[in-house]
């Protein structure tokens, strides 16, 4: 994947494998730090109780969307971040990305969801995702890139980019 800047680092994606369980887990644990850091429990049952939370929420993707891709996110070839896709007959559904802090703010995210953006073009479909509402700046990231809020579930906001009319037919 082509990069727009030097700054911006060589992205590439890989199928997640077996063996990317711990870094799975690290990444994840990663954009819940600012909410274990209120408890006071061990490393290690933070650890444990992260970890039963991702089994629990890839359960809950799987269940929803069997066909769902996963994908771990390479930035100039180290492990990055997690990048998780369904496509159906309706919709590209971005399930959930995320980057160990050492990657944010560097262009990644920005360079995916473009990938994303432009695959959903060519398809026809809008691409939608779930974004925690009292995430802001992840409101006004998405707001910038084209994405309207649809509707609301729980404590997330649905949030919408449908393809232009224009856009070209699939091939």
């Amino acid at each position: 994947m082509t990069t727009p800047h030097s700054s911006t680092p060589r992205v590439e994606l890989r199928p997640v494998a077996p063996e990317d369980e711990e870094f799975l887990l690290d990444v994840y644990a990663s954009t819940r730090a600012d909410e274990m850091a209120l408890v006071d429990w061990t490393d290690e049952i933070k650890r444990a109780f992260l970890r039963s939370q991702l089994t629990a929420q890839r359960a809950d993707y799987e269940a929803r969307f069997p066909a769902a891709d996963y994908r771990v996110i390479l930035a100039d070839g180290a492990p990055a971040g997690r990048l998780w896709t369904a496509r159906t007959a309706e919709q590209i559904r971005l399930l959930d990305i995320a980057l160990l802090p050492e990657f944010q703010n560097r262009g990644v995210g920005k360079l995916l969801l473009r990938a994303l953006i432009e695959e959903s073009e060519r398809a026809r479909l809008p691409l939608r995702h779930m974004v925690y509402q009292f995430n802001e700046g992840g409101m006004r990231f998405y707001e910038r890139l084209g994405f309207t809020p649809v509707g609301t579930a729980g404590a997330y906001v649905e949030m919408e980019r449908v393809p232009p009319a224009t856009a070209p037919p699939a091939s």
